[in-house]
């Protein structure tokens, strides 16, 4: 009796933090002010918002260090000052897909677990020459990637329901004097994974945005997926 109400407890304890952690509005660092003591940002003007789910049998896009990597591929056409990327697992109950939103069959198939969640861990890396959005089908397979900056724990980040702080986000200032940090037009990818080694499964929540309007900004899981939504926006 008393092994049964402490599991109970505990379910109660981790139904509760899920549904306590609130996004708050993504703010960028281009026109950060302080007040007080206080950081005021001004939201993006651009957000995008994928929803996904790891499943426990998902295969991973990649396999270093013992850890197991997966890519959101994303098309960005126009010229960024200012990037944000943050992602938090599992999805809190106060978001919800809308129609603008990038939303994956494993997501719609599970977003009532909320269970499941990991210790987020992610990166930005640039495609080097993919210029255009025809050169994606010949060259991203083949494409060498250089990563522009990745975190792992953000403060600014709600906690996961095991109340650390383990969700993550980072902002990226454009460097027009690196041709590899610079945020130009091309094929980016937010890649994933847990800081721990060990399984990345449940569902998450991952945002880009950008501190200028940016039209025709496509997230896909998979490079055909990509392409795809780019000829549906055409």
């Amino acid at each position: 009796m008393v092994k049964k109400l402490t599991s109970l407890l505990v379910i109660a304890a981790v139904c509760m933090n899920a549904q306590a952690q609130k996004l708050s509005k993504f703010g960028a660092d281009l026109g950060k002010k302080s007040i007080m003591g206080k950081e005021i940002r001004v939201p993006y003007t651009s957000l995008v918002s994928y929803y996904g789910y790891v499943a426990s049998d998902s295969k991973p896009d990649e396999e270093k260090g013992g850890k197991k990597y997966y890519y959101l591929y994303v098309w960005i056409p126009v010229a960024a000052p200012e990037l944000g990327i943050r992602m938090i697992s599992p999805v809190p109950e106060s978001e919800k897909p809308t129609a603008t939103d990038f939303v994956s069959a494993n997501y719609e198939k599970n977003a009532a677990d909320k269970a499941n969640y990991f210790d987020t861990w992610i990166a930005l890396d640039k495609a080097s020459g993919i210029l255009s959005a025809d050169d994606i089908k010949s060259k991203a397979k083949s494409a060498t990637w250089n990563t522009i900056d990745k975190n792992d724990d953000s403060g600014e980040m709600p906690t996961n329901p095991g109340g650390s702080k383990y969700n993550s986000l980072m902002r990226i200032t454009s460097e027009v004097s690196n041709p590899m940090k610079a945020l130009t037009v091309g094929l980016y990818r937010i890649g994933f994974t847990t800081y721990k080694t060990g399984e990345v499964k449940g569902s998450f929540l991952a945002q880009l945005g950008a501190p200028v309007s940016i039209p025709g900004i496509v997230i896909a899981s998979k490079i055909e997926d990509l392409i795809a939504k780019i000829n549906e926006k055409k």
